[in-house]
């Protein structure tokens, strides 16, 4: 089976493209400009037509590798003094 990086250079061996722009956030996804085709582990291929992509770097996402937001940290709501009392 031949690896990933081999498999991206013989999808695009002989093919001239446009660069494309990518934006790096420490604490977020790889923003891509679309359209963007990303290669699996597996060698599946996920495709997006959208215009600008966020890629999980985190792999936390239920819609990997199209980033959900599940990098983002989780704060519960907690009730104010004001909204316990009047129950």
């Amino acid at each position: 089976m031949a690896s990933t990086s081999d498999r991206v250079r013989q999808a695009t061996a002989g093919e001239c493209r446009a660069a494309r722009r990518v934006s790096v956030d420490r604490s977020g996804p790889v923003m891509v400009e679309g359209p963007v085709e990303i290669v699996l582990d597996d060698g599946t291929i996920a495709r997006s037509d959208r215009f600008m992509v966020a890629v999980c770097t985190c792999r936390r996402s239920r819609t990997y590798p199209w980033c959900d937001t599940s990098h983002r940290p989780r704060e519960r709501a907690t009730p104010s003094p004001e909204d316990r009392n009047e129950r």
